[in-house]
């Protein structure tokens, strides 16, 4: 991988990450297009971690106040109520679904998933999920109300998202709406649910940059750097665009996925 790949896929994933279109099949997807080598699971993880640090940034008084008071809770049973305290539990119990389902199904996830045909598919298939939870969310639920088997379910949506194609938020944010949250709160535990996932896949992967003629570790730490620098600059109008509406972006999501099939199929893009 040249500095210009990097460079293109560091902006791809600092725009599509925070979007229900799906950054690490853009990022196999963008790759086909330019008839470039595919980048590879591993650099699709380290560099996620770039956008990851850059909603640390953004929501660190928010990650600060529910860390602190998570902590303070364990020892102090009168704070065991309160949201922040409770949002640390659920962001724990979130993360698990992923984690297992990660460690259990590694090499189909970096290997068979990267295939063409299944991500088009799931582009595909998952806009019609996208369009249930619009027709069904009752939105009538703010983020206090929020429960444990609420973040258990909500994490088990976006361990779907290690299939490329599906999108960490757009399974997160349905599965909320589904669940009767507002956009909003929904949004919110969607982000702040990535973090813990994305950050440790990113460092269990780092190990595997470069290996087997993949990208190096200079091409991903520039793809990383511009994914954070991007993605930073972009987050505060992203939120604003998802939690507006995720049905305006099953139109592309479909195109996108007929247009990977159809050139796959083709013998155009591999």
């Amino acid at each position: 991988m040249d500095a210009l790949q990097a460079i293109v896929l560091g902006i791809v994933q600092g725009l599509t990450e925070f979007l229900p279109i799906s950054s690490s099949g853009h990022l196999r997807i963008v790759p086909a297009f330019f008839g470039w080598e595919d980048p590879g699971a591993a650099f699709t993880a380290v560099v996620q971690v770039g956008t990851m640090l850059a909603v640390l940034v953004y929501f660190r008084a928010d990650l600060w106040r529910i860390a602190t008071t998570w902590l303070r809770s364990l020892r102090e049973p009168a704070l065991r109520s309160e949201l922040d305290a409770r949002m640390g539990w659920y962001i724990i119990l979130g993360t698990i679904p992923i984690s297992v389902v990660g460690l259990a199904f590694s090499n189909q996830i970096e290997d068979g998933a990267r295939n063409l045909y299944l991500i088009g598919g799931a582009l595909i298939v998952f806009s019609f999920v996208m369009l249930y939870s619009e027709r069904v969310g009752q939105r009538e639920r703010s983020l206090e109300s929020l429960t444990r088997r609420d973040g258990i379910l909500i994490g088990c949506a976006q361990a779907l998202a290690l299939v490329p194609g599906v999108s960490r938020s757009g399974a997160t944010i349905s599965a909320g709406l589904i669940l009767g949250l507002e956009r909003t709160a929904a949004a919110r535990y969607s982000f702040l649910l990535s973090i813990p996932a994305v950050v440790l896949s990113g460092l269990f992967e780092l190990r595997k940059i470069g290996e087997g003629g993949g990208a190096s570790f200079g091409s991903t730490a520039l793809a990383a750097l511009l994914a954070f620098v991007v993605g930073y600059a972009s987050i505060a109008f992203l939120l604003r665009l998802v939690n507006h509406t995720i049905s305006v972006f099953v139109g592309y999501r479909l195109a996108i996925g007929v247009a990977v099939l159809a050139l796959a199929g083709a013998g155009v893009i591999s």
